[in-house]
């Protein structure tokens, strides 16, 4: 086992030489052939002087942009120009980009710094004098952003190109392709780019033209994430606040939800703050749902408060029923709603003021006693015992009366307290009807406009020119 160990040790080591070895001799030459292209292209050679014959001549720069890290910059030096047949049939060579006049192409709104943005990597010269230099670049710009429909929102940002120092007329950029390559570009999980074209332009200084290439990239934000997290629970909490209104005023969680909810409602607020970028301009789509929902709150919980003070209402407290409330929300208004009908079940026709009093009678009988002489003494008591009779039962239809007043009373109070309860369940019902209309509607208000802006297409920004030609 370690003799074929060694054995293949020792053929790797020996196959680079036999490899090396083996190379024809035709390969040494073209070696040679370049290393004298070289010397010879760069003996006196400027990388600081623009590559042109004549003073008025024009660098024509074509500019094309990859969104996989890569921009195509292809220009002509003449002073780079060789006869394929005189150096072996070479056609090409790669050069270091430190050695050759370059471009000085900058993205002018740079948001980190550094404005040549790119790797000096080698640049490919051919033996006509075109140079095709591709360097890995990562670009940051500044970009205005527009969240009024956020999170459906749509951003349209532009990067400009173009040469920092020099005029049209030293250094011309023409656009090699109306729309940027994405072939090589990998998704992300928050944006879309929907369109990504390019243009180019002219800033007139004078009697000086400087032009520039602007790539517009047209962004849509994947709501999913902020769908679940941020929007949905704030529907749920809107609609919580309906469910207010159907909890039963007796129990003292009717102000404990409604409080709750505001407090939600603030923590969302502050989440979403973190969010999305600072504007003072524009006031974003779900900012303005947390605050529709934040006042719709506020008003169920002053709404709540009032209803609660009816719930507790009494004739004790100095809060009798007038007319038209007994005739609006305890006959008129539950029919409209739907409710069980308030009937008049606890009225009662009023006393007579006083009942008729037991007099004795004393007509015929006082008559009879006069008639009968006999028997005087015998009538005499039995007047005593009538008339005692009498003064007992008085007493006692008049606790009977105090005791029926009495209770009559609180009869009475008892039902004015079920009255206002009952107006209390009534105003529930109104306030939770309208409370869920206005919720509803306020959401597809809110919404609408920005989900038909989110499904639309997008039309084209970039008004394009037609490429220069040399």
């Amino acid at each position: 086992m370690k003799l074929v160990v060694r054995l293949l040790l020792l053929l790797l080591a020996v196959c680079p030489v036999c490899r090396g070895a083996a190379s024809s001799p035709s390969k040494f030459v073209l070696a040679e052939k370049e290393d004298a292209l070289l010397k010879k292209l760069f003996t006196g050679y400027q990388r600081w002087v623009r590559p042109i014959q004549r003073a008025n001549d024009t660098v024509r720069v074509r500019f094309g942009l990859k969104i996989s890290q890569l921009v195509d910059v292809e220009w002509i030096d003449y002073k780079l120009r060789w006869s394929p047949d005189e150096y072996g049939g070479i056609t090409s060579i790669r050069v270091p980009s430190e050695n050759i006049w370059l471009p000085d192409i900058v993205l002018y709104e740079n948001a980190d710094g550094r404005f040549e943005g790119s790797l000096m990597t080698k640049a490919i010269v051919k033996h006509n004098g075109a140079i095709t230099w591709t360097p890995p670049a990562s670009y940051k710009s500044a970009c205005t952003m527009d969240v009024t429909f956020f999170p459906f929102d749509r951003q349209n940002c532009s990067m400009k190109f173009g040469s920092w120092t020099y005029d049209g007329n030293m250094v011309d950029l023409v656009l090699m392709d109306n729309h940027v390559d994405r072939k090589d570009f990998f998704d992300n999980g928050e944006w879309e780019i929907l369109s990504a074209t390019g243009a180019r332009g002219n800033r007139k200084d004078g009697l000086y033209s400087y032009p520039f290439i602007t790539y517009s990239f047209i962004l849509k934000r994947l709501p999913l994430f902020y769908t679940l997290f941020l929007i949905i629970p704030c529907l749920g909490l809107s609609f919580l606040t309906v469910l207010v209104f159907y909890l039963p005023s007796d129990e003292g969680e009717k102000l404990s939800l409604s409080t709750s909810v505001l407090v939600s409602l603030t923590v969302f607020l502050l989440v979403i703050e973190e969010i999305i970028p600072s504007s003072s301009k524009v006031i974003p789509l779900i900012g303005e749902y947390l605050l529709f929902i934040m006042i719709f709150v506020t008003l169920s919980i002053i709404v709540t408060v009032f209803v609660i003070n009816v719930h507790h209402r009494s004739s004790a407290t100095y809060h009798p029923m007038s007319p038209w409330v007994r005739s609006l929300f305890l006959q008129k208004l539950p029919r409209l709603l739907c409710m069980r009908g308030h009937t008049d079940r606890y009225h009662y026709p009023e006393l007579a003021p006083e009942s008729p009093e037991l007099k004795p009678r004393s007509g015929s009988r006082r008559g009879g006693w006069k008639t009968s002489s006999g028997a005087c003494g015998q009538a005499a008591s039995d007047g005593k015992e009538e008339e005692a009779w009498a003064t007992m039962l008085e007493k006692a239809i008049y606790s009977v009366r105090y005791i029926s007043r009495h209770i009559r009373k609180e009869h009475f109070i008892r039902e004015v307290v079920q009255d206002w309860k009952f107006v209390a369940q009534v105003l529930d019902r109104i306030f939770l009807w309208a409370f869920l209309t206005v919720s509803i509607l306020g959401t597809i208000l809110i919404f609408t406009p920005a989900l038909q802006m989110f499904l639309k297409i997008p039309p084209p920004t970039a008004t394009e020119e037609p490429p220069l030609h040399q």
